[in-house]
């Protein structure tokens, strides 16, 4: 895997955080696209970091500056979401459209830029950390974060159709609860009990290395028993 270069946002912390450090020790170069890269750890010296907002609509930049630095793009990771806990009939429009730009749009305009560079290589990879928010419904204080993230995943598919005959392969990675920042904020689960960022991370990297004729297209992981998932 030496020399492959991965693109991952929400690289600061929890999952976005665990899939740069699995990543690295694989061999990868990293572009990290990090809100306030004051905030980028000491292990991320040799990664090329980059100031990024996924509300800044500065994804061409990030690529171009990607580019720049390694000549080359394999794989786009994208970490970066929000969650407001609202239901459907609540939430105001300002809210619902800043999780669509995050959790959405975003992640379009970042694959969009780098998709000449995955065309490329011949074996581009696409993961978008979606939910199983993106699979069901589950209550009504999250159903408006639902309606992005199964927006996600149908951009994932997306991704599959549009970038099949390049050997551009896309993967949803559709987590419950995971011990991070987010989830701990909005239940009381315990956080031992839900799964962890490094686990969430071996599915990512997994996606990653699998060969053009071994697609996945969505990896639901949960740590609650549910009937489907």
């Amino acid at each position: 895997m030496t020399g492959r270069v991965a693109l991952i946002s929400g690289a600061t912390r929890g999952i976005g955080l665990s899939v740069a450090r699995l990543l690295r020790l694989d061999g990868w170069q990293l572009s990290l696209g990090i809100r306030d890269p004051a905030r980028a750890g000491a292990e991320t010296s040799e990664d090329h970091v980059i100031s990024y907002d996924a509300t800044s609509g500065s994804e061409n930049e990030w690529v171009r500056a990607a580019m720049d630095r390694f000549g080359r793009i394999d794989a786009v990771v994208c970490c970066a979401g929000i969650m407001t806990p609202r239901n459907i009939i609540e939430i105001d429009d300002e809210a619902l459209n800043e999780m669509l730009e995050v959790n959405v749009k975003s992640p379009r305009r970042l694959v969009s830029a780098a998709w000449d560079a995955l065309k490329t290589c011949g074996t581009g990879r696409v993961v978008i950390l979606a939910s199983l928010s993106g699979k069901r419904v589950k209550s009504s204080g999250s159903s408006s974060y639902a309606m992005t993230k199964h927006a996600a995943v149908a951009f994932t598919h997306g991704i599959r159709q549009a970038g099949w005959d390049d050997g551009i392969r896309a993967t949803a990675i559709c987590p419950g609860y995971v011990n991070t920042e987010m989830a701990r904020a909005i239940t009381d689960f315990p956080p031992e009990e839900m799964t962890q960022p490094e686990d969430v991370a071996k599915l990512v990297h997994l996606a990653l290395k699998l060969p053009n004729t071994a697609s996945v297209s969505e990896l639901a992981i949960n740590c609650q028993l549910e009937e489907s998932f």
